[in-house]
């Protein structure tokens, strides 16, 4: 199945990586947050990609174009006739990834509108290159099935950001340390859509988060596929830093590879 990633927001609030590079390319380890996106998505067998790019697009086509040279050993024969001899070999190879320019300032609802001329079928992956999850995707693709309606999300419960405190009147009588996980669910950011969510966006200017996910909603168009386990975004220079010490510790929750 396709796996449609948006990959052009400016990503303003995380300015001290962005200023230089799109937010899908910021690094976890030694490897962009979107290559660690899509390998989640490939360890599923879904490795058709289309990425809609916008901001900087022009340094996620220079990644995939040499991705070859981006991840191998290599030796340069030089002179009047070079060669490359590379060492190494990925496990990528049998990926196909569509670079879409969808604009520097269009929308996520218009981005994935402009996205749909290059789906095939009715059914598609849907996801912002920004977050991480440990989810089965191909659980919630047999959910979106079963139910039939245009739009499945992955609803999570982020970490807790804040400690409680326990009040009687103006005294503090007990306080609880930031909960691992909040009580309430959150749109997680990732998607199984049928292409008829295209007549819910009017155009570029359209975030898909408003109007059409509260059509949708209204209509009784969404279902939620609940999943209580590990989830990030990665919106601030400190949820970057978490998710690269989980990584270097070797306990990445979504790497299954």
């Amino acid at each position: 199945m396709q796996v449609v990633i948006l990959c052009g927001g400016q990503g303003t609030r995380l300015r001290e990586e962005t200023e230089f590079r799109p937010k899908p390319m910021v690094p976890i380890g030694d490897r962009p947050i979107l290559w660690h996106i899509m390998k989640y998505y490939a360890t599923f067998g879904h490795k058709d990609f289309i990425l809609c790019l916008g901001y900087k697009g022009e340094m996620i086509k220079d990644y995939f174009r040499n991705y070859q040279w981006n991840t191998s050993d290599v030796t340069l024969q030089l002179g009047p006739t070079p060669r490359i001899t590379y060492h190494t070999a990925h496990d990528e190879t049998d990926w196909t990834v569509t670079l879409l320019d969808t604009g520097q300032n269009t929308q996520t609802g218009g981005r994935l509108k402009r996205s749909l001329a290059y789906v095939q079928g009715d059914t598609f992956l849907f996801t912002y290159g920004d977050g991480l999850i440990n989810s089965d995707l191909n659980a919630s693709i047999t959910f979106h099935r079963q139910h039939g309606k245009i739009a499945t999300v992955t609803a999570v419960r982020p970490p807790g950001r804040f400690g409680d405190l326990t009040l009687d009147g103006t005294s503090v009588v007990g306080f609880k340390e930031k909960p691992l996980r909040q009580l309430s669910y959150i749109n997680g950011g990732f998607f199984v859509l049928n292409r008829r969510i295209g007549d819910y966006i009017a155009d570029d200017a359209t975030p898909l988060e408003r109007e059409p996910l509260i059509r949708l909603a209204a209509e009784a168009q969404v279902a939620a596929f609940r999943h209580d386990d590990f989830w990030q975004c990665m919106d601030t220079y400190r949820e970057w830093q978490d998710l690269n010490t989980v990584w270097a510790g070797g306990q990445a929750p979504w790497k299954r590879w």
